[in-house]
């Protein structure tokens, strides 16, 4: 009998395969669900107790690492100086980075590197970290959250945190506190604590034992907390971050900033992120499967698994189909005792479902399901969600996506969500993509660090494609304490963990390992720290070409022959090289697409930054300069009395080109891939040109999410086939009248006629490198303009621009009316300031006070102005050149009416209702 055991042992495991596939057909949600198996994720963001101290002169000596001191703490620096040497410090003090470093072991390929945790337990004895400490005193939070998005703004010159930084108190010390109860059923089981980000220089407490912790603020990290539980009983979590001041380019957030969660698993399970799905010789008719499965093996004695794996299709409402698609063939193998092994399969599949760019494409995904047995037992289950695709580069015709060459669109993002700051939302992260959609925008750069995984699943399912970035800074500082600190002991740990949790993201295809870091001007020292970043993410995934952004770095440069992808900074349309900015210091460049592609013919270029151009929404600044593009300053373009910048779209940093200059460059240049725009949104931080805003003019939408004129620029362009046309800039200018206003229109049309008061002004057909229309004698009177787009020959869209009356009322509408009642859904509500016929009145600025009735509440106000130092959580704010928006959010499991009221003296007031639903009633 015992010869046919091994046979018995497959069937009962194929058996019981079967049956959890037609009882398990619903998608786990990763919300405090379990399977048959005992896998269990739970979310644990209710509830933690927060403090912070007032000063970093009063924190505890707990510290990570000592730091060198800042001797130079502007931060009002060109963004594209060069970053400096990194200051060696030496010190007497105990610190803890020795009982830190063990913590990424799992992520350094050679083992002989991995670190050893030293005896001892620092801070074993202090009372944050006891399990009796009275710590009623402290804020009750929810994460995920960021503590220094309530304010206040910090306003003037000689302030603690700059423009650069945002004007918000993101430095500082503070622990986060929560009890958790381990059940005696959690006996045998492998537990552990799961931070998907944490700003900054996390280090965890279980039961008074440190644990242990990662520096690197965006990074995703995981502790094995088994040995530090106490089974049947109340076991206390304390967390520490450190987010030091100077440490960033752009405001970063502070706090628990992502979610947390608790993973139990049986001793003999899937490993963290331990499933890679890879997909070869992809065509319409089939496709081959490349699966590899890291099992992890806790327990004490060596095991033989059987491993199988099925292939679901994904359907939209979050189901997988009933039935699998295929099967993998089951796999048997020993996994030693306090060990990992990796199982490798493959399979192909016919007629797949590629996951490809809309509109013509579909990012069609699938789902699979891991399941590892023991002597026909099921001990764990893992799900993962990937998609079929080919992507290829090629130096000519770019980026190609299942045989089809897909020109970028794209657009660089920060992490930040405006109002809402570091904290991540998923439906503030998608209404930001949505509106870059309508845009015509395909492509996310993920400037520059690690995103949220939500974001990913966004992309995925929203069908964008997406650059993958790790660092702003390697071995050289850009700024005094930012993480090229940590840099040397944990690059390898970071990247590998960013590639492992993000490489079955079907939108993810490339890996940016920097951005504009200094070693472009160290020669082959410079070349040899890209070499090792490139080896690593090769090593990790092969599948995916690497890259590094460079605004130095030159064709016959060391470092550039390390980037399979040549993504440029700015460089492809030239930096400071036009007549406009001759004058200019900082890096001077030639145009240098042709030097690249010259040096590098069957590499795809990448504009991966460009654009750099600056403006505030409906505010415009006259004489408008002839040319296509020029550079802000307080006599062209901007205003330094208000700190505004002129919406014409002309007008950029010193080191950008205006819209129109980009085009007609890539143009020129047909074998460029595309590019991404600096910036998508607007973003807290980086206020060029005006330092003593809080945030940034570069945005094509402003921090509320209003959008700008360049807005429709870029859709002009992206959309082609969409009939639209835009005129700019507003009709009301009682002191200009008489005056030159030039009126420009952005149109996908191929020619236009502009009337003032039913005159036409003349019909203008856009020439060769012309992407929008001018009318620069245009004498201002009242009353209105009408544009008539038209398209080979065919009236194609018109727009219409009003002088409008007084302000009289509020209009209120919000960009949906029915949202979920989970207390994580969102209502964006928009107020705006509107005449007698309704028409939004471009200069008003009313003060705007809003409430809510019933279950729900206000999160933020904001308006999009960069100059507005009202914090956000105020339920009044002036509206800024017409409109002002409130964020509403439901309350947890009480659907009902929310009503949202806004009121303005002298105005008539304006309410909406807002339904908040159940789950299953959406």
């Amino acid at each position: 009998m015992k010869k046919y055991r091994p046979l018995i042992e497959i069937i009962i495991f194929i058996l019981a395969v079967i049956l959890l596939s037609s009882c398990n057909n619903k998608i786990i949600n990763h919300q405090n669900k379990s399977d048959i198996s005992g896998r269990e994720k739970v979310l644990l963001n209710k509830e933690w107790l927060f403090m912070q101290y007032d000063s970093a002169e009063e924190a505890d000596d707990l510290i990570y690492d000592v730091r060198p001191e800042v001797t130079d703490a502007r931060d009002d620096k060109p963004a594209d100086a060069e970053p400096t040497e990194a200051i060696e410090v030496t010190t007497k003090q105990e610190v803890l980075k020795p009982w830190i470093l063990p913590t990424g072991n799992k992520f350094i390929k050679d083992s002989t590197q991995h670190y050893d945790r030293p005896t001892g337990n620092p801070g074993e004895n202090f009372p944050f970290v006891q399990s009796d400490f009275n710590d009623s005193s402290w804020q009750t939070v929810d994460l995920p959250h960021d503590w220094a998005i309530k304010g206040p703004f910090l306003e003037g010159w000689d302030t603690e945190v700059g423009g650069g930084m945002g004007r918000l108190p993101s430095p500082g010390v503070a622990w986060y506190r929560k009890e958790i109860y381990i059940p005696v059923a959690d006996k045998n089981k492998s537990v552990f604590l799961d931070v998907d980000g944490a700003m900054s220089y996390s280090m965890v407490w279980i039961n008074g034992k440190l644990a242990g912790g990662w520096p690197y603020g965006y990074t995703s990290w995981r502790l094995d907390i088994t040995p530090y539980l106490n089974i049947g009983e109340e076991n206390q979590i304390a967390i520490r971050l450190d987010n030091p001041p100077n440490s960033s380019r752009w405001y970063p957030g502070g706090g628990i900033y992502r979610n947390v969660w608790l993973v139990k698993t049986n001793p003999i399970h899937v490993g963290q992120w331990g499933t890679f799905i890879k997909s070869k010789d992809v065509s319409k008719a089939s496709a081959k499967l490349e699966l590899e499965v890291s099992i992890d093996n806790d327990s004490e004695k060596e095991v033989l698994v059987q491993t199988n794996t099925q292939i679901f299709s994904f359907k939209k409402n979050g189901e997988k189909d009933k039935d699998a698609i295929t099967t993998f063939d089951t796999s048997e193998k020993r996994v030693p005792a306090k060990s990992t092994i990796k199982i490798l399969d493959s399979i192909t599949i016919e007629d797949p479902n590629l996951w490809g760019p809309p509109p013509t494409q579909t990012p069609n995904l699938y789902i699979a399901e891991t399941t590892i047995a023991v002597g026909g037992e099921i001990v764990d289950i893992y799900k993962t969600q990937f998609g079929i695709r080919k992507v290829e580069f090629n130096g000519e015709k770019g980026v190609i996506v299942n045989g089809e060459p897909i020109f970028i669109k794209g657009v660089n993002q920060h992490h930040d969500l405006g109002a809402l700051g570091a904290a991540f939302n998923k439906r503030a992260a998608e209404r930001q993509l949505e509106k870059l959609k309508e845009m015509g925008v395909n492509a996310i750069r993920m400037a520059h660090n690690p995103p949220a995984t939500e974001l990913l699943d966004l992309t995925d399912k929203m069908g964008f494609l997406v650059v993958d970035e790790m660092y702003d800074s390697w071995e050289r500082k850009k700024t005094p304490l930012d993480f090229h600190l940590i840099f040397p002991e944990w690059h390898e740990q970071d990247l590998r963990a960013l590639i492992r949790r993000d490489r079955n993201n079907p939108s993810v295809i490339m890996w940016s390992t920097g951005n504009e870091v200094g070693e472009q001007y160290t020669g082959e020292e410079g070349a040899k720290v890209a070499r090792r970043l490139r080896e690593i993410a090769n090593d990790e995934d092969p599948s995916r070409p690497t890259t590094a952004s460079f605004n130095y770095a030159k064709p016959d440069m060391p470092i550039t022959e390390e980037s399979e992808v040549i993504n440029l900074n700015y460089q492809g349309e030239g930096i400071r090289n036009a007549p406009a900015y001759a004058h200019l210091e900082g890096i001077n460049t030639p145009p240098l697409y042709p030097a690249f592609h010259e040096k590098y013919p069957n590499k795809v270029i990448i504009s991966s930054e460009n654009a750099a151009a600056v403006s505030s929404r409906g505010t415009y600044v006259f004489p408008v300069t002839a040319g296509i593009s020029a550079p802000v300053s307080d006599t062209t373009g901007g205003d330094p009395e208000n700190n505004y910048v002129s919406a014409y779209g002309l007008y950029t940093t010193s080191f950008g080109a205006s819209p129109d200059k980009v085009f007609t460059s890539v143009d020129k240049h047909p074998y460029v891939a595309g590019g991404f725009v600096w910036s998508g949104w607007d973003y807290l931080g980086e206020p060029t040109p005006y330092y003593l805003s809080r945030s940034s003019y570069f945005g094509v939408i402003d921090l509320a999410g209003f959008k700008k004129d360049r807005f429709y620029l870029y859709q002009s362009r992206w959309r082609p086939d969409h009939p639209m046309a835009h005129i700019l800039p507003h009709w009301n200018w009682p002191d200009r009248k008489g005056e030159i206003t030039p009126v420009h229109v952005f149109t996908s049309g191929d020619e236009a006629e502009l009337f003032l008061n039913g005159k036409s002004m003349g019909r203008k057909k856009k020439g060769k490198y012309e992407y929008r229309l001018r009318w620069d004698d245009v004498v201002y009177k009242p009353g209105e303009l009408k544009v008539t787009a038209y398209k080979n020959g065919k009236e194609w869209a018109e727009d219409v621009v009003k002088t409008t009356g007084q302000p009289a009322r509020l209009k209120i509408s919000a960009d949906r009316n029915n949202i979920k009642a989970d207390g994580k859904d969102l209502a964006f509500i928009t107020v705006e300031i509107v005449d007698e016929e309704g028409l939004t009145v471009p200069t008003a600025i009313n003060n705007v006070q809003f409430e809510v009735e019933g279950p729900g509440e206000i999160v933020a106000t904001d308006n999009g102005d960069p100059t507005n130092m009202n914090p956000f959580p105020s339920h009044q704010r002036k509206a800024f050149n017409g409109k002002a928006l409130v964020i509403v959010r439901p309350t947890a499991g009480k659907p009902g009416a929310i009503k949202v009221k806004a009121r303005s003296e002298g105005l008539s007031n304006s309410e909406i209702t807002i339904e908040s639903h159940s789950d299953n009633e959406l």
